[in-house]
């Protein structure tokens, strides 16, 4: 009996090490947009609709693309850098944004969930609670909203937010603690959002 072949376990590099690599071999930047791309979409197209999203993740890219040689090398996680691009971009379609949230005041919710319990949960949820989260995201100033969504959908920490946006970690705290106490009142003192210490 011949004993099966396995391949030996592939080690992920380092998305600081893809960026290097890039740099030489642009093709190597193309991981990126693999690991993260998917990601991205999902983020942009919870803002702005998928309308627009695909296209600004494409720009993401490009602009990643062309600042390459800028990125600091010793951040080994890329996706501060993308989102803080995505997030400046998406700041180009402030008006869109908010019709994308008057426009879920009238509509049904977006499964974005993955199981069947799940989705039937998050719907009922959801519709309970859409029309007063999305008029609260609409209330909420645009750097607020911007940490906000960034702490919520992508799940970034606060050192990483702060990476994306360029802001002390401090002015992150304060504008979540901000937006979560706006949040909070036009909800009526509950938080749709998760929360984290």
């Amino acid at each position: 009996m011949v004993p099966a072949m396995t391949a030996p376990p592939t080690v992920r590099s380092l998305d600081s090490d893809l960026v290097r690599e890039s740099l030489t071999r642009p093709e190597a930047f193309s991981a990126l947009f693999d690991r993260y791309a998917a990601m991205l979409y999902r983020y942009v197209s919870r803002r702005l609709g998928p309308e627009i999203a695909e296209d600004l993740v494409g720009e993401t890219f490009l602009v990643a693309f062309a600042r390459r040689k800028s990125y600091d090398l010793a951040c080994e996680d890329a996706r501060p850098w993308l989102f803080g691009i995505v997030t400046r971009l998406v700041s180009r379609h402030r008006r869109t944004e908010a019709a994308r949230y008057r426009s879920l005041l009238r509509t049904a919710p977006e499964d974005v969930v993955e199981s069947p319990a799940d989705r039937v949960a998050a719907g009922v949820t959801a519709q309970a609670s859409r029309p007063a989260l999305a008029r609260a995201l609409a209330g909420i100033a645009a750097r607020d909203r911007d940490v906000l969504l960034l702490v919520a959908w992508s799940d970034l920490s606060y050192e990483e937010v702060a990476r994306a946006l360029d802001i002390p970690v401090g002015t992150v705290r304060s504008r979540l603690n901000r937006a979560r106490r706006k949040l909070r009142a036009a909800l009526g003192d509950t938080n749709p959002l998760r929360e984290e210490a």
